[in-house]
């Protein structure tokens, strides 16, 4: 019987082989974090009719504000969890994935399973963002 944490686990490193040496170049390089960002935000604005997404793209906005407290110098995280992140989210903007995003809301099942699953790995770190978010 495979386990939610074993799950989670196939399903990042499937990411993780798809785009790990694109992801160790942008977190090195703040521009291209912020160009990644834009791109996401580009994204989630196209699927903002479909009342379906965008219930489940609520780890990506969390992600965003992480990224811009982390760059902003207001809550720092670990290089492994921006990583992390930033693969859930080049993942979700890449047309090359596991599943072709053409196919409608089946394209963005393997695109929101990789968020879900990073959020999932980084539940500790994103509690604590979300408690250190809610005292600002």
């Amino acid at each position: 019987m495979t386990t939610f944490t074993s799950k989670t686990s196939e399903i990042v490193e499937k990411a993780k082989m798809l785009f790990g040496k694109q992801v160790d170049v942008i977190i090195r390089q703040e521009q291209k974090v912020v160009e990644l960002v834009q791109n996401v935000g580009k994204r989630l604005l196209k699927l903002a009719h479909n009342p379906k997404v965008q219930k489940l793209t609520a780890p990506i906005q969390v992600f965003i504000r992480m990224i811009k407290a982390h760059f902003g110098g207001q809550h720092k995280m670990a290089l492994s969890s921006l990583g992390m992140i930033v693969l859930a989210m080049v993942y979700f903007v890449s047309p090359i994935d596991l599943i072709p995003d053409f196919l409608g809301i089946f394209g963005f099942a393997d695109d929101l399973s990789v968020i879900l699953a990073v959020y999932a790995k980084l539940k500790d770190e994103v509690d604590q963002f979300l408690e250190w978010e809610r005292t600002q």
